[in-house]
């Protein structure tokens, strides 16, 4: 079992064996890397980590080799500061591809993603088409705002002095995002504490303002070059099957982006749960895991 559990994550609830890899950037990366077959490469998003895919990798591993990292400064990885670590979208593809080259994962890969690891993992998909067999997406973007999408205003206060403070003060994006992220039946405590655990202190959060503050809305942001190539690249992918699993009460990605993916992606599989939220792994997981786990094992490619 995992040794290195923060306070509040039983292992009950993760029973993994992880392992850490040193990526080219010199941090320590935290993954699980669970059964064997081809590769299923899951990639959570913000403020979550690895714990998100649990069940999903439970239900995996037993036909697939499931891996699923926590992206640096999430989860159990390392959370360096700014002077030992950029926190762009740039970097997070960069370490994605370190990751699965030092695992000797180029082939066959069905990828799995949530939140920012939508970005992460299209930008490496599009970096790498061949490298992509199949694709799973859940509640998250590779584009920028669709047109008549907004950017949410709790995301908005999140960038200003104030958000960051209670972000980084009082864990305010992991426990917001726990209490509001299902709709269906909201998490217990028991959960909540757990995704929320990883991020114990003024330092540890530092990559959930972060990623919140990198998120590109104008040329100048730094971001905005790779969202742009990658984009305007997804029609490479285009091919390949896709199965959407959508919470439509999510406030962030909502049902402008769910179009988005169908008007780019019009021959995906897809499945809406109107009383789900952003956590559809958690909402919907009797639905959902199955749902995957099928698709995986007879998609044709």
């Amino acid at each position: 079992m995992n040794p290195y559990l923060p306070d509040g994550v039983s292992r009950d609830l993760y029973p993994f064996t992880g392992k850490f890899i040193t990526l080219k950037s010199g941090a320590k990366m935290h993954c699980l890397d669970e059964g064997k077959g081809k590769p299923v490469v899951m990639l959570h998003g913000n403020p979550s980590w690895s714990f998100y895919y649990r069940n999903l990798a439970l239900a995996l591993r037993n036909a697939s080799r499931v891996i699923a990292p926590d992206h640096i400064g999430c989860g159990l990885s390392d959370k360096p500061g700014d002077d030992r670590y950029e926190y762009t979208l740039k970097s997070r593809v960069d370490d994605l591809e370190s990751l699965l080259d030092g695992l000797g994962v180029k082939e066959n890969i069905t990828l799995v993603v949530h939140d920012w690891g939508g970005m992460i993992g299209m930008a490496y998909a599009a970096r790498h088409t061949e490298r992509i067999e199949k694709l799973v997406i859940l509640n998250t973007g590779a584009f920028f705002l669709p047109d008549g999408k907004a950017f949410p205003p709790a995301l908005r206060l999140c960038r200003t002095p104030l958000g960051a403070a209670l972000i980084r003060g009082f864990n305010a994006f992991a426990r917001g995002a726990a209490w509001v992220g299902c709709k269906r039946r909201r998490m217990g405590g028991e959960l909540r504490r757990a995704y929320a655990a990883p991020y114990n202190n003024w330092a540890n959060r530092i990559a959930t303002l972060r990623f919140v503050e990198d998120i590109p809305l104008a040329p100048g942001d730094k971001a905005y070059p790779l969202v742009y190539e990658t984009q305007e690249k997804l029609n490479s992918l285009a091919a390949l099957p896709m199965l959407i699993c959508w919470g439509m009460k999510d406030f962030v990605f909502d049902h402008y982006f769910l179009e988005e993916w169908k008007r780019r992606f019009p021959r995906a599989e897809i499945h809406s749960f109107p009383d789900c939220g952003h956590y559809i792994l958690e909402d919907a997981q009797e639905e959902v895991v199955p749902l995957i786990k099928n698709f995986i094992k007879n998609a044709r490619t």
